[in-house]
Order: structure tokens, then sequence, then C-alpha cells
């Protein structure tokens, strides 16, 4: 549907959308960045999703100045990995390497967070299809296909043609977060729900689920504001 700009100091910009299976209309900041999405059900007149979102401006100021500032990535700071800290440092390297706790990088700053990003998203790979295979084979149920992105939303999601994709991010959690929401996703390819039977199934893969949900509260938000913007493209 695009944008609307509410007025004010600042103005706000918010991003509009339609969606077929939204029962009514609803705003979302996200803790991310700041995002502000307004989504109507399909029949909805846009004017009414309008007066709703001036309804509740207040609401939407209130939640954004409580929003985090992104954290950047560079050279000279760190990014979690695997649950702790390592440090991102220049070296004489052609691509990303792990060495004695840091992760060394070419030398170039402006592309050391998408350098960084790279190096997440291959050991994202290799980490959570692992733990997607062996939770399958437990319940004795074949995957469809594996992705990996990265999603403002959800940590992940199966299909009904179980296919299933995962946030790349979830590399930067402790291991065991990422082997729950593998466990939680592949739990889905025996109940499309979540229903009591599905949590029963989820306790079977991994029994500690409660704990890991907790974590994923407490602290998912964080790894969502870990930006890998470009320096000079997040200064502008």
């Amino acid at each position: 549907m695009g944008e609307h700009v509410l007025p004010g100091d600042p103005p706000l910009t918010v991003a509009l959308r339609r969606s077929d299976r939204a029962r009514r209309i609803t705003l979302r900041v996200s803790h991310r960045d700041g995002r502000v999405t307004l989504t109507l059900p399909r029949r909805t007149p846009e004017r009414e999703g309008l007066a709703f979102l001036r309804a509740r401006e207040d609401w939407v100021r209130g939640h954004l100045d409580r929003v985090a500032p992104p954290r950047p990535v560079q050279l000279g700071g760190t990014i979690p990995y695997l649950g702790r800290e390592i440090a991102l440092r220049p070296g004489p390297v052609r691509a990303p390497r792990l060495e004695d706790g840091a992760l060394l990088l070419p030398g170039d700053p402006d592309r050391a967070p998408a350098r960084a990003m790279a190096f997440l998203k291959a050991r994202a790979r290799d980490v959570l299809a692992e733990a997607v295979d062996r939770h399958a084979a437990a319940l004795g149920r074949r995957v469809g296909r594996l992705s990996l992105r990265d999603t403002r939303s959800r940590w992940g999601s199966c299909s009904s043609t179980g296919d299933i994709m995962l946030s790349w991010r979830l590399v930067m959690a402790p291991p065991a977060i990422g082997d729950y929401v593998a466990a939680h996703e592949v739990a889905h390819l025996a109940e499309m729900n979540h229903s009591a039977a599905f949590w029963a199934v989820c306790e079977r893969l991994y029994p500690d689920h409660r704990a890991a949900r907790d974590w994923l509260r407490r602290n998912g938000d964080a790894l969502q504001r870990i930006d890998f913007a470009p320096m000079t493209e997040a200064a502008s």
C-alpha cells in the first residue's frame, strides 16, 4: 500500500500494508529498527486505518522512545557468535577467519560489516542444518527445503509442504537457542499448530524449550538490533 507520514516533531513514517489473513487493524513498532507498520484487513477502507493510527499516535511515539538504538558492526568492535562476544580485527586474510577468539577480516573498514555477516550466515547454515536434520531424524519425518533469512517478526517457520525457514541471526545466540528453534519448527512437521499435541512433540525433541523461549523473549531484540550496514551508510 505504501507509506503514510504523520505530521509532528518528528514526523512519523508509517508503512501501510494489507493482509488477507488479518481480521482487524493492527499497529506494530519494530524493536529492531523502530519501523512502524499499520496492517489492514483486505476490505477495510484506508481512511479507517488512518483514523486508527491517529488515535494511537501517542502510543506509537511512546514505544519509539523506548526503542534502543542499533548496534553497528565495525572493525575494533565485537559481535556475538554462539553466545559469546568475539572481537572483529583486521588481519592478513583474504576471507573471514576465526582465530584465538577473534574474527580476522580483510582490512577495508567499509566492507567489514558485510564480511562479518557472510561469516555468520555460513556458520549458521552448518549449525542450523545439523540441528534440523538431527531433530527430523528423531521425529522420523523428512524436511523439504531449508532456507535462512533475516526476518523481523519470527525466528523460524515451517510450511505445509515441509519447508523450514530459520533466521541466520540465531547463530549469534547460545547454541541451545538455535537448537530449540530448529526443534520447534521440525515439530510442526507432525503438528501444524500450537496445540497441546504440538508442545508434546516439541518437548520430546527439546525438553528444556521453556528456558530457550524465555531467553529469546529477553534477548531476541538485542540480536535484531545488530546492524550490518556499512558505517558510511549507517551514518548518512
